[in-house]
């Protein structure tokens, strides 16, 4: 009995040790989004930037810096015992944006149809490089991250072709040029050629490519922050309707696809990468887009904003419940 007893109190010692870690893990990455959009927020009061430098910035992000996230992501060596756990992610990602995008048609609405546009924006997509690739790190190490960036290009391959649809409320923008010819598949396809192929990318074309995509955090956070800058607290805090779409794009969304995995019998590896990217707060391509097709930027920053704040406390115990659960 006495044997036993200090048996569970290891096991708990152990279990608030792990979200403690995990705590400070997103505690951190938290702190350095809001660090980057405070120097937004002072670019904006001392007029450093306006609404036109700031969709310059937005192009400039989507259109090169995204497709080098993804290149980058790829450009490593194989471990062809990973490649059928890389397919698993592909389809549980795209399993969950779709399962994702058909509830936000049946459960979010709103009486103004961009804002509503926005609302399922925000629940469809997640911050899944950012916030979950270093929790990835952390929890499962390099394979972590390399599912990762599986998860990653499937997400970008929703954006750019559902999400500029929803984004722009206009299904011309969507054809079968425009789906396959965007910064997000392109980067995709090539970074899965450079993979399986195991090509090396020369220095000379390699250095600008990871330089570009390191620039995939702070600029989109600048934004994000200038958005910020033209609001008060009070209208920050106010709009309720935001904590309802934190709570779909924290809990509600990330817990169904854990499920999900859980029923399917999924590797726990991939099981714990796809509910960490699927429990990510917000994408900044909430406001990027926004400000793309001219939409309330400032609407989506804020949800951004509100659910990555949110997730301090909401990924950690995802993560914890979802190593307790898939084994």
């Amino acid at each position: 009995m006495f044997a036993r007893s200090i048996g569970v109190k290891i096991i708990r010692i152990k279990a608030v040790y792990f979200l403690l870690s995990n705590l400070l893990i997103v505690g951190r990455q938290v702190l350095i989004l809001f660090i980057l959009m405070a120097l937004g927020v002072i670019c904006n009061r001392v007029h450093w930037l306006d609404a036109k430098s700031v969709k310059s910035i937005t192009n400039i992000v989507l259109y090169f810096v995204t497709p080098c996230v993804i290149i980058n992501s790829f450009a490593t060596e194989s471990d062809p015992t990973l490649i059928p756990g890389l397919f698993i992610t592909a389809l549980v990602a795209a399993l969950t944006f779709a399962v994702s995008i058909a509830f936000v048609h049946l459960c979010v609405k709103d009486k103004d149809a961009d804002r509503e546009r926005i609302y399922r924006y925000a629940v469809v997509f997640g911050n899944c490089g950012f916030m979950a690739l270093p929790l990835e790190y952390a929890v499962l190490g390099p394979t972590g991250v390399f599912y990762g960036a599986m998860y990653i290009a499937v997400f970008n391959l929703f954006a750019w072709t559902y999400g500029i649809w929803l984004m722009s409320g206009n299904k011309n923008e969507i054809n079968v040029k425009t789906a396959i010819i965007n910064p997000g598949v392109i980067g995709t396809a090539l970074g899965l050629i450079i993979f399986f192929a195991h090509i090396k990318l020369p220095e000379i074309i390699g250095t600008p490519i990871e330089y570009l995509a390191a620039l995939n955090t702070p600029l989109p956070m600048i934004v994000i922050g200038y958005y910020l800058g033209n609001l008060s607290i009070k209208t920050m805090l106010s709009d309720k309707k935001q904590y309802l779409i934190a709570f779909y794009k924290l809990i509600l969304i990330p817990a169904a696809a854990l499920g999900m995995m859980y029923f399917a019998k999924v590797d726990p590896v991939v099981a714990v990468v796809c509910t960490i990217a699927a429990a990510a707060p917000t994408a900044a391509n909430t406001a990027m887009f926004a400000t793309l097709y001219d939409k309330d930027a400032e609407l989506g920053a804020r949800l951004m904003s509100v659910s990555t704040l949110l997730s301090l406390v909401t990924l950690p115990l995802l993560v914890a419940l979802s190593e307790t659960i898939i084994k």
